[in-house]
């Protein structure tokens, strides 16, 4: 689960790690009142940024500057309601513009091959981490942290130094290992700074500014199979910005992840949705989703089932694969007859169910004249060749 940088924030803020103030707006009058409160605090200049869940803001104009009040409204009013690659801006966050020295990247992410938590850090931030692996892949410095004792304090110096960051070592340890720590308490795939930014501070004794390392921007992803430990993470959910397929599916209890291709998957078991995907794709065709029912589904959720796999209009067949244990194949089959009774469009289906009930299950769909297969593989090459054009067999 992805949340909004402002959420993000607010955690790393938890763990004492240096985030400069910001406030939240929904409308050009709510920007100005904001910004108001930072000029009247001393700021030169605001930023406005369009709250989403992707990147590229600012190449799209997400993110704008303003000097005055008036100008932050219009600004406001002009970010707010655009587009960003399809999702329509609904909020903004609103800070004091920071003098920017330099700008680093510093991520912590879960590296699954090595099942630990691996620290990045780069000389090259503000721009998309990605490019910067594809371009300059030796510009990003990794370690591995100790999945006991965490990201050592020398470790963390290592890649300060490595990124020339000697003179913040300091500050920079203790932001490691605050996204480390962040990371680990909440459960997190991905906790990410980008910029880590050098900017300069107020005036000191002297009267010469002093330059401070703070996190400008941050991005976080959570656990989805872990937020039941953390009730507050669930409720930073932006469901402005989901799929509805999505949060339906959550709602129902129904484990669904939508793909790109054109065979509809229904089936029992994350283990038996895998290997069904896998001899879709030997058959020669596509998965258009993963979504498992999970056991003992009645005939209510499997006909929720298939109604999300037909809101995607690229399914052209469906594939039911289901075995029997705890899941009734009966149960199944009068969720099928429903569902198909039910259908907005026409999408030709073929179903294999083995286990509990399983006969009784063949009567159903016999009778209902459906199209069913003895084995998966045959499952898999039929729903291919139907959804590539093929004609459908008789009824099993």
């Amino acid at each position: 689960m992805k949340i909004q940088e402002a959420d993000a924030k607010s955690l790393l803020l938890a763990h004492g790690l240096p985030v400069p103030p910001w406030e939240l707006a929904r409308s050009p009058a709510e920007v100005r009142a904001a910004a108001e409160r930072f000029f009247a605090a001393g700021a030169a200049r605001v930023v406005v940024k369009a709250q989403v869940l992707v990147g590229g803001r600012g190449k799209a104009g997400g993110v704008k500057l303003a000097g005055s009040a008036d100008e932050a409204e219009a600004v406001g009013a002009a970010i707010l309601g655009m587009e960003i690659k399809g999702i329509t801006v609904r909020k903004v966050l609103v800070a004091e513009a920071a003098e920017i020295v330099r700008e680093y990247y510093l991520g912590a992410i879960l590296d699954r091959a090595s099942r630990r938590i691996v620290v990045m850090a780069s000389a090259e931030g503000g721009v998309e981490i990605e490019e910067v692996a594809r371009t300059n892949p030796g510009a990003i410095h990794r370690l591995a942290t100790h999945p006991f004792l965490g990201l050592q304090p020398w470790q963390a110096r290592q890649l300060a130094y490595a990124v020339g960051l000697g003179g913040h070592v300091r500050d920079f340890v203790r932001i490691a290992g605050g996204l480390v720590a962040t990371m680990r308490d909440r459960d997190a795939d991905l906790v990410e700074v980008n910029p880590l930014a050098v900017v300069r501070g107020a005036p000191g004794p002297a009267g010469q500014a002093t330059d401070q390392l703070v996190c400008l921007d941050a991005k976080i992803t959570l656990d989805d199979s872990a937020l039941s430990r953390h009730p507050d993470l669930e409720a930073m959910r932006d469901l402005d910005e989901e799929d509805p397929v999505d949060v339906e599916a959550r709602s129902l209890g129904i484990n669904y992840i939508h793909l790109d291709g054109s065979i509809g998957c229904m089936v029992n078991g994350a283990g038996l949705a895998m290997t069904t995907m896998d001899l879709v794709k030997r058959a020669g065709g596509e998965p258009a989703n993963f979504l498992d029912i999970g056991g003992g589904a009645k005939a209510e959720r499997v006909a929720a089932a298939m109604r999300l796999i037909l809101a995607d209009p690229k399914v052209q067949a469906i594939l039911v694969n289901i075995f029997g244990g705890i899941t009734r194949g009966d149960e199944v089959a009068h969720g099928l007859i429903e569902a198909r009774s039910r259908q907005s469009r026409e999408v030709p289906m073929v179903v294999r169910i083995v286990g509990t009930n399983a006969e009784e299950a063949a009567r159903l769909l016999r009778e209902a004249r459906f199209e069913t297969a003895a084995s998966l593989d045959e499952a898999a090459a039929t729903a291919v060749a139907i959804a590539a054009g093929g004609a459908m067999g008789g009824a099993a």
